[in-house]
């Protein structure tokens, strides 16, 4: 059987950052309850950012990275992506072209919530598994944003804030898929995926989310459960506890991602006490740690939270790294594969650490000022020119090599310029 994976992977996790605990005191939440979010930071969409310069920004360092001749071998491009800007005209086609690909490449988006960067990649797993054209490459781009608007027709900014504003982040997760899976080889076939209609989270409106908090822990729990029984049962031989020497989550919030673990371990693997807190640190933390900087980013966080893995642990020889990936309304999926000491040269090439420390942190003042000025850049924007220095000094804070940022929507046509 053909070898399958992920050769190269980068992420891009915004321009501004904000302190998500002087957040948390500006809107007077409850200190204890807000640190059980387990959050540090949340990644901030500027108003001339969106989701196609998020995924260019987190795509070019890989695309770039290749030879001519291996970049017009990429002839699968899928965004997923839950943030889409035009409900025909895909974003797809901006990324397709700004990144310079080939055109004799079949571009399309997925919108299945969080679980559509998941959904992509198994798509390109089996596009490059079924060899109908041998050696071709796929790239797979999640990427999202959550913004949180001024209220409509006035300067007060909306009291609704709740404890989903210090965990929506924005961001994107690139993977280049193919037969040489240098960074992550995928156990073909180990899949266990699990869905049904419930109503936890939505976006009835392009531009905010509704939804029951607590009914979504309740299905994240579920399927995090069945997911892993399905897979257990079309995989001989499988420990929860042993298999996986590293666990990666979709990861709303660290502390979601730590309950679950706590009933996995104490359903599934019958552990108690201690020895769950410790097996928390040593397999699931390494996955945290770039989430804990960026936010919930939906359909990337999977992925992130796999990127963070594979930088964060101790790859000292061969693991195995299993994933468990949910989106809301609901699908589900635990899958698996191998990383290696090369795994982590490779990725660790893409400085993922680095771009997250060279963010500008943002002021209270200043976040409040993007959140006002974002509200000019809603769902169906017909035109409206952007100011590229509206926070002054973000743009040169330690970034290195070019961004893409828009800079003006003409007649519902996004354009994009290179800083």
């Amino acid at each position: 059987m053909v070898a399958v994976g992920i050769e190269a992977m980068n992420m891009f996790g915004g321009t501004t950052y904000l302190d998500v605990m002087d957040l948390a005191r500006h809107r007077n939440l409850d200190i204890p309850r807000f640190e059980n979010l387990l959050m540090k930071q949340k990644a901030v969409a500027l108003p001339f950012e969106d989701p196609v310069t998020f995924a260019v920004n987190a795509a070019k360092p890989v695309v770039d990275a290749l030879s001519e001749e291996e970049k017009n071998r990429i002839e699968l491009l899928i965004t997923c992506t839950e943030s889409g800007i035009d409900f025909g005209k895909s974003l797809s086609t901006y990324v397709h072209h700004h990144l310079g690909l080939s055109r004799t490449c079949r571009l399309f988006e997925i919108k299945q919530a969080c679980y559509s960067g998941t959904a992509g990649f198994q798509m390109a797993i089996n596009f490059i598994l079924a060899q109908v054209s041998p050696g071709a490459k796929a790239l797979v781009v999640a990427t999202d944003i959550s913004r949180f608007l001024a209220v409509e027709g006035g300067d007060a900014l909306s009291e609704d804030w709740s404890f989903a504003e210090p965990s929506g982040g924005a961001g994107a997760v690139a993977l280049l898929v193919s037969d040489k899976p240098h960074m992550f080889q995928v156990d073909v076939g180990a899949n266990g995926y699990y869905g049904y209609e419930v109503m936890d989270t939505c976006r009835p409106v392009a531009d905010s989310e509704a939804g029951d908090a607590d009914l979504s822990l309740l299905s994240y729990l579920d399927c995090c459960e069945n997911a892993f029984l399905e897979y257990q049962r079309r995989v001989a031989d499988i420990d929860y506890c042993n298999t996986f020497q590293y666990l990666s989550f979709h990861t709303p919030f660290g502390g979601m991602v730590k309950g679950a673990h706590r009933t996995m371990m104490r359903k599934i693997a019958k552990v108690k006490g201690p020895e769950i807190e410790a097996d928390f640190q040593q397999r699931v933390v390494p996955g945290l740690t770039y989430c804990q900087r960026v936010g919930n980013i939906m359909g990337a966080t999977v992925l992130l939270s796999l990127a963070s893995t594979i930088d964060n642990g101790q790859i000292e020889g061969n693991k195995r790294i299993g994933i468990f990936s949910y989106g809301s309304g609901c699908c589900s999926e635990f899958y698996s594969g191998v990383v290696t000491p090369r795994s982590q040269e490779v990725l660790r090439g893409f400085k993922l650490q680095e771009q997250l420390n060279n963010r500008y942190r943002l002021s209270m003042d200043e976040y409040e000022k993007v959140l006002r000025s974002s509200s000019k850049v809603k769902f169906g924007t017909r035109n409206v020119k952007l100011d590229l220095n509206l926070i002054p000094g973000a743009l040169a804070s330690g970034q290195a090599g070019q961004r893409l940022y828009m800079e003006e929507i003409s007649e519902f046509h996004r354009e994009y310029r290179w800083c």
